[in-house]
């Protein structure tokens, strides 16, 4: 084996950025993604799209989670996004239609998703109080080591637990 390199599933996802010499670039995780209306949203969209709306806005974010927001009824689907940010923007409608449309660029399956809002609406964005994020992670007793914060999931298991510590506490 290469250093253990293919011993194990891992569950990274790559993208082979040469093919003479083979390069590879890690994209994200095989767990990490969410797929709930055929959007294909990974991580390397997610972090992209962040970077281009915090330009864009003059934010910074510290740490972030994503969630989908179930159809019912009438209403669309969509996402719903947890962030702490550093640095806060100073419109955050503005902030969230910059990621939606750096989404769009990104992905054409989330753009498709997203005409007319027939099946997801606009991200929904939920700004996190400081240290919520570590708050939680404390709770889990998940802090240091390897632990890190899931950043998009197809359950909305991770968002409920942050919404109700920011809530409660």
């Amino acid at each position: 084996t290469n250093g253990g390199l293919w011993r194990y599933l891992i569950g990274d996802t790559i993208k082979f950025t040469s093919l003479n010499p083979y390069r590879i670039r890690i994209t994200g995780r095989t767990k990490h993604f969410i797929n709930v209306f055929g959007e294909e949203l990974i991580i390397d969209n997610a972090e992209t799209a962040l970077k281009q709306a915090c330009l864009k806005t003059g934010a910074e974010i510290c740490e972030y989670t994503v969630a989908p927001i179930f159809m019912n009824n009438e209403k669309s689907g969509g996402h719903e996004w947890m962030i702490e940010f550093r640095k806060h923007p100073n419109n955050i409608n503005f902030f969230a239609e910059m990621l939606d449309n750096a989404l769009k660029a990104i992905n054409s399956d989330y753009e498709a998703k997203r005409y007319n809002n027939l099946t997801l609406s606009m991200p929904k964005i939920n700004i996190a109080k400081q240290g919520l994020f570590y708050d939680w992670l404390k709770q889990q007793g998940k802090l240091g080591g390897q632990h890190k914060v899931p950043r998009l999931s197809n359950s909305r298991k991770y968002l409920e637990e942050l919404l109700e510590l920011m809530y409660v506490s």
